[in-house]
């Protein structure tokens, strides 16, 4: 991730939001990032200052009138921090950094703000975020490109209403901050990458499937995004959100997801730079759907299967002598060590892919943590455990290199 090492600002304002600015911290601390946890004094109202210092280990800063400071707090802050990060922000907050107020610590260090992200996240009652003023004062804010929002959202609200205002989930805060930091070395690089299973269906309530749930693949749909790619994301059936800034595919079966992969890179393959299939497509899929239910007959049932395209293979097979678009396989096994390593070398060969990400089903099917071995024909590389966000960076890493010979 971009966040590690770096150092966050954390401005804290007066909603009853400001309990999932906690949340924030610890995703922040948990990236790897240095905290600068910063609260107005309508903040402590909702969420105690030592609540906040305990999960960022550096004391709160609360106002610009702390003696045992030496120098301007909000302009020290401010030179520190690689970003800052305003969560909640609250209507009146809004207002004074439409005006370029600085009448308290958060708004003077926004003001103070230079070269660096700023993220805002709003949250207050729907009726005050529909209100014209407070239109006008995000309008305004936009309009002097000081700040990125991240939200609000649609939801409910501690009154029990519903509708726009809702703070964005801390995971979402911390994504857009990421992706705000991350290096724009995939500017205008074309991926597409597949994601998630297969389901062929039996009849209309069942299937056939496996266990992947995505979240490899949309990790690296995430990633290349943020790293400033331009991102086709086609995706089995999974419950994952979009990420930001990708155009998602939906798909459900083995030759639905073909057509989908076909329509994206281009009949002559020259509609992207890269494709990662981190999709666990169906080998076979039934040679009939019913299109009503099945019943039960006998003590045995047979079902007939037909085999599916193998798509990686039928793409691999169909690259020019250049090699383009760079070509990613992945190899899911159940066995671990050499017995793995081989299995991905034969799929190398026969896909002609240019490396594949090898994993055992154990550490990579469902968890947010994989673990996994690159093998190209220059020989293997062997990775440490790490989050399947940190092995997605990886895995585009090695793509920009292979694109740059």
């Amino acid at each position: 991730m971009s966040l590690h090492g770096r150092t966050i600002a954390l401005a804290v304002t007066g909603s009853i939001a400001a309990y999932k600015s906690v949340e924030v911290a610890r995703l922040l601390v948990k990236a790897g990032a240095r905290v600068l946890p910063v609260m107005t004094a309508s903040a402590s109202k909702f969420v105690g200052p030592v609540t906040l210092s305990g999960i960022c280990g550096q004391p709160v800063a609360l106002d610009m009138w702390n003696p045992a400071f030496s120098g301007e707090m909000h302009v020290s802050i401010a030179d520190r921090a690689d970003a800052i990060v305003i969560a909640p922000a609250t209507a009146d907050l809004l207002a004074r950094l439409a005006e370029g107020r600085a009448d308290d610590l958060v708004a003077a260090l926004a003001l103070c703000a230079r070269e660096v992200p700023v993220l805002v996240a709003p949250a207050m009652h729907p009726r005050m975020w529909s209100h014209p003023a407070t239109q006008a004062n995000v309008a305004e804010i936009a309009r002097q490109g000081r700040v990125t929002f991240v939200g609000p959202v649609h939801g409910a609200v501690a009154s029990g209403d519903v509708g726009f205002g809702r703070m964005s989930e801390p995971q979402a805060i911390v994504d857009a901050l990421d992706a705000a930091l991350a290096p724009r070395d995939l500017d205008g690089v074309r991926i597409v990458v597949s994601a998630g299973p297969t389901l062929e269906d039996l009849d209309p309530v069942r299937f056939l499937g496996n266990r992947s749930s995505g979240k490899m693949g949309f990790a690296i749909a995430e990633r290349a995004a943020a790293r400033g790619a331009r991102v086709t994301l086609v995706a089995g059936p999974v419950s994952l959100e979009t990420p930001r800034g990708i155009r998602r595919i939906d798909v459900r079966g083995a030759i639905e997801m073909r057509a989908a992969l076909w329509d994206a890179l281009g009949a002559d393959l020259a509609g992207a730079d890269a494709l990662v299939m981190a999709a666990a497509v169906a080998d076979y899929r039934p040679a009939e759907t019913s299109p009503t239910k099945l019943k039960k007959e006998g003590d045995a049932a047979a079902i007939a299967l037909v085999k599916n395209p193998d798509l990686l293979a039928e793409i691999g097979a169909a690259r020019d002598a250049r090699r383009r678009p760079v070509l990613v396989g992945f190899a899911l096994e159940t066995q671990e060590g050499e017995a793995l390593v081989a299995y991905a070398r034969g799929k190398l060969t026969s896909k002609k892919c240019d490396f594949v990400v090898a994993n055992v089903a154990k550490d990579a099917l469902g968890g947010d943590e994989n673990r996994a071995t690159f093998v190209a024909g220059d020989g293997e590389q062997a990775l440490a455990p790490m989050t399947k966000r940190a092995l997605a960076d990886a895995i585009l890493d090695r793509v920009k290199g292979t694109l740059a010979r």
